[in-house]
């Protein structure tokens, strides 16, 4: 079985999630998470998830102990991505103290397929968060927790807890934990041709050439 390491981490950090991507395509996985931005700019965060799949409704839907959020935070180790299917849903499932007590603990970061509120603050704590809307609406009574580490499918990726997230300025992607030795090595290889590619180009290879000799740049 696979384990992420502290040296997947560091060889991952050193990758751009475009470099990422086209090795994701050459496996046939279909991993980028459409949509979702950070709260701030120069954010990144590479670690496992730990999912969480979410419902919602009106105000005044749920009992506001189905919000749940201190629950993602408790079952959540140091270093993971929590990430959370919501299905899109302009509603705020996560802010400024959520993100102040989940910095305390370690973990990650945050990858929501609905809405966060709090940049500010959020940037304030240096807490990497990616979600698809920005908005002030509490989820308190209009959000329900579901599940916390079962298969979820996070704007339209399938992602199970373990699975790997990386997440930067252009976006947010997940590697199956078990392709993660080889998507590594193989973007390594296309980053390598970026920086030879450069190389060249200062050498007077014109970038018609450089998309010829170098495939994936």
């Amino acid at each position: 079985m696979v384990k992420f390491t502290k040296e997947h981490k560091s060889r991952l950090e050193k990758l751009a999630t475009p470099t990422l991507a086209n090795v994701l395509d050459d496996i046939g996985f279909e991993g980028i998470m459409y949509n979702l931005q950070p709260a701030g700019f120069g954010m990144r965060v590479v670690g496992e998830a730990l999912t969480v799949q979410e419902t919602t409704g009106p105000f005044g839907s749920f009992k506001t102990e189905d919000f749940k959020v201190g629950h993602m935070i408790e079952k959540a180790n140091p270093g993971d991505v929590i990430v959370v299917a919501n299905n899109g849903a302009p509603v705020s499932t996560w802010g400024g103290m959520a993100s102040y007590s989940a910095k305390l603990k370690g973990i990650g970061g945050l990858v929501v397929d609905g809405g966060i509120r709090d940049r500010e603050e959020i940037i304030e704590f240096n807490f990497p968060a990616f979600s698809k809307h920005m908005v002030p609406t509490p989820g308190k009574t209009r959000i329900k927790v579901l599940s916390i580490g079962e298969p979820i499918i996070c704007s339209g990726v399938k992602v199970r807890t373990g699975d790997i997230i990386v997440a930067d300025g252009t976006g947010v992607l997940c590697i199956p934990l078990e392709e993660l030795e080889n998507v590594i090595s193989n973007a390594e290889k296309f980053s390598a041709d970026d920086n030879q590619a450069m190389l060249e180009m200062e050498k007077g290879l014109t970038f018609i050439e450089a998309l010829s000799k170098f495939k994936k740049i």
